[in-house]
């Protein structure tokens, strides 16, 4: 019902939008009261007041800035985060690299915003609108259409191999290799989230047309949740396993999954850097892991997964938080400085994918989803991607095959336009 709710608002021609899922709460967020962008040395606002401004220093609090600046009392904004944001980041700027191209941030301070929270719909904006659209006979979505998500797997295990022997000459420890795969049509992105986020089981799940940039995904892990008390958790997954095949394959792909040495050295190392990352921001002795090493089912794949909390210290924000964890600890490697330099060398260049969708607020709070899992389209162009964590012990092969098992959380419900 919720979902149908949300994909009806995506249809009804709001301009921009962003549907954003978290912890069974649902918000639509449509049309522009002001857009925030931020790319290497500027942040403009456009809408309800104009600027144009250069930065330097922390890109979050000129984000944090430029959206306090806005006369909107009780502003929320929804938007996206690429992966080239970390290249702003203090002490993860590559040597010799230029700064990152283009709009790195661009976030959406919405006319109209609808959130249904257990059957509760709350509307900010065009009520009667609303209403009238949620009122009307639900649209179907499309039947999906077969996406091959093997297709040129041998650039990838050549890159993978490079990886394998760069780790063991000790230049990093971990680097997440992704590769793309072209779909040969436009996609339907409103019916493949619908169809999708009934096939998935995500921690978060989003739908976004911003500019000419449309996406659609189904996050199995959050970079970061800051509430406006200051609490803060991230979660990183790390260690893979395929899904949904039976209760005798899943169970056995899980016991694999917890007892394999790689798995376990791969997801370990994850949750030492995620708490180091958390204390350069956190209370002083107010990290935990809780939850070490459970296992979460995330569409066609099921993770190791671990909890890591703390609180913010005195005079810092969900911004500083977020630029502490960005990127991602399981969409980059460890070190996070050499394993990004890696990904520059052996990587496409990534945009959205590994990147963040993000919802924040005037009261401080901020929850970052990490886009894995997705359909992107774009100039033209629809793909799909996926990547894997590369250590010492791991094989061209077997690495292929976990981005296959991890596409297929996506591929099976892609809908021609």
């Amino acid at each position: 019902m919720t979902l149908g709710m949300m994909t009806a608002l995506a249809r009804a021609g709001f301009g921009d939008y962003v549907v954003y899922e978290r912890d069974g709460a649902w918000t639509f967020a449509g049309g522009a009261l002001a857009t925030v962008t931020l790319d290497a040395s500027h942040v403009r606002v456009r809408g309800v007041i104009e600027s144009d401004t250069e930065w330097s220093g922390s890109p979050g609090a000129a984000l944090r800035k430029a959206l306090d600046s806005l006369p909107v009392p009780e502003w929320r904004a929804y938007g996206r985060v690429h992966f080239g944001f970390s290249g702003l980041l203090p002490g993860l700027g590559l040597r010799g690299a230029g700064e990152p191209d283009g709009v790195l941030v661009r976030l959406l301070v919405p006319q109209t915003e609808v959130t249904v929270v257990d059957g509760d719909v709350t509307i900010r904006g065009d009520e009667d609108r609303v209403r009238a659209i949620l009122s009307a006979p639900v649209a179907s979505p499309g039947e999906p259409r077969a996406v091959d998500v093997r297709a040129d797997g041998a650039s990838y295990r050549e890159r993978v191999a490079q990886a394998v022997k760069e780790i063991r000459q000790g230049q990093y420890q971990k680097v997440i290799l992704s590769r793309s795969v072209r779909i040969p049509f436009a996609a339907d992105l409103v019916s493949t989230y619908e169809l999708g986020r009934r096939g998935n089981t995500p921690a978060r799940s989003f739908l976004m047309r911003l500019g000419d940039a449309e996406a659609a995904g189904f996050s199995p892990e959050i970079v970061v949740t800051v509430s406006p008390s200051g609490d803060v958790t991230t979660q990183p997954l790390a260690g893979t396993r395929a899904f949904g095949r039976g209760a005798e394959a899943d169970a056995a792909a899980r016991a694999e999954l917890e007892s394999n040495p790689k798995e376990i050295f791969e997801h370990a190392v994850s949750v030492r850097t995620a708490q180091e990352e958390l204390r350069r921001v956190c209370r002083p002795g107010s990290v935990r892991v809780g939850d070490f090493m459970g296992v979460k089912e995330r569409g066609s794949v099921q993770h190791l997964a671990s909890l890591v909390s703390g609180h913010l210290a005195d005079g810092r924000t969900a911004w500083d938080a977020l630029e502490a964890l960005f990127p991602a600890v399981t969409a980059s490697g460890i070190p996070k400085r050499e394993s990004l330099d890696a990904i520059a060398r052996l990587d496409e260049t990534r945009g959205l994918y590994s990147g963040a969708v993000i919802a924040t607020s005037h009261d401080g709070s901020l929850d970052a989803a990490l886009v894995l899992r997705a359909v992107y389209q774009e100039s033209g162009l629809t793909w799909l991607r996926a990547g894997a964590g590369i250590v010492v012990d791991s094989t061209p092969e077997r690495e292929l095959e976990e981005t296959c098992e991890k596409l297929t959380s996506v591929a099976p419900y892609v809908v021609p336009a």
